[in-house]
C-alpha cells in the first residue's frame, strides 16, 4: 500500500509541476499578445513620441524667443524713425 501511495503522491507532484508550467507559459503568451495589441491599438492613435514631441515644444520655445527679439528690434527701430503719419 506505501508503495502505491508513494507513486499516486509522485504522480500528483508531477501533475502540478507540470501545470505550472503550462500555466507560466500561457501567461508568457497573454502577456505578449495584450503588449502587441496595446502597440498595435497605440499606432493606430496616431499619437506622437514623446521625444518628437519635447523636440517640437523646444523649436516653438525658441521661435517664441526669435519672436520677442525681432519685436524689440521693430520697435527700436520704429522709435529711431519717429512718429508715423
Amino acid at each position: 500500500m506505501t508503495q502505491t501511495s508513494n507513486r499516486f503522491f509522485d504522480e500528483i507532484g508531477r501533475l502540478m509541476n507540470d501545470t505550472a508550467g503550462v500555466a507560466q507559459g500561457l501567461k508568457r503568451e497573454v502577456d505578449a499578445v495584450v503588449r502587441h495589441q496595446a502597440e498595435k491599438i497605440l499606432r493606430d492613435l496616431d499619437l506622437v513620441k514623446r521625444e518628437e514631441f519635447e523636440s517640437v515644444k523646444e523649436m516653438a520655445r525658441l521661435a517664441r524667443e526669435d519672436n520677442e527679439t525681432l519685436k524689440e528690434r521693430i520697435a527700436a527701430l520704429e522709435a529711431r524713425l519717429g512718429p508715423a503719419g
